[in-house]
């Protein structure tokens, strides 16, 4: 008995598929080997601001992880991702949660992001919202963390964290608004740095106060620290 056509094609659909990831997996795997000693020459966000806004970017400056001081790491950890440490790049509730409000407000608006999925995000994909994408950033996310392990991804995230209009990494950003290495800044300097990551392209430390959520930000950042 001949094989229908339907699912000729519906095999022939799946075997691509599962060809398209694992290309997809290996070429990730192969750039976060990589990564684990080198620093990217380029991100997906960097093209994609590149090539869509036309913005010139700013000089990159990398600053090891250990030398970021320890209260600017703690004040990014607590506003971004209070577990990074515990979990393994991804969490399942704050997913299912965006995911609820997703449907709720009828447009893929909250992702439920970790910072391993956020520098998934960061250096292979562009900042297009879709849910495509958040499940690209998943597989990446898992990979990174099986490769990378939490100091590297970290560090790969505070250099090249989008913190401004063609303003990359911590050490750039801190240079580009107050003209000093980050391990120069004030506490206040600092919090405002840090809450500018909720929103870098709308705002600027200086103007943070206009957005509520920032505003809240700040204010729990200035309690705790």
């Amino acid at each position: 008995m001949k094989t229908r056509p339907f699912i000729r094609w519906f095999m022939r659909f799946w075997v691509l598929v599962l060809k398209m990831h694992l290309v997809f997996i290996v070429c990730t795997s192969l750039s976060l080997v990589a990564y684990r000693w080198i620093e990217p020459p380029v991100t997906g966000i960097m093209v994609y601001r590149l090539f869509n806004y036309d913005w010139k970017l700013k000089k990159r400056e990398h600053i090891a992880l250990e030398k970021v001081p320890k209260k600017v790491r703690s004040m990014i950890i607590r506003v971004e991702d209070g577990s990074f440490y515990e979990h393994r790049g991804i969490i399942l509730a704050a997913m299912k949660n965006a995911a609820r409000v997703n449907r709720e407000l009828g447009s893929p608006v909250y992702g439920g992001s970790t910072i391993t999925m956020q520098t998934a995000r960061t250096l292979f994909l562009a900042p297009v919202k879709s849910y495509i994408r958040k499940y690209l950033e998943v597989i990446i996310a898992l990979e990174m963390e099986v490769i990378l392990g939490k100091d590297r991804i970290f560090e790969l995230y505070l250099n090249n964290a989008e913190w401004g209009k063609g303003v990359f990494g911590i050490e750039a950003a801190s240079r580009h608004y107050y003209g000093k290495s980050v391990t120069k800044l004030t506490t206040n300097q600092s919090i405002r740095l840090v809450t500018l990551l909720s929103s870098p392209i709308l705002y600027t430390p200086d103007t943070i106060q206009k957005s509520p959520i920032l505003r809240s930000r700040y204010a729990y950042l200035v309690k705790r620290f």
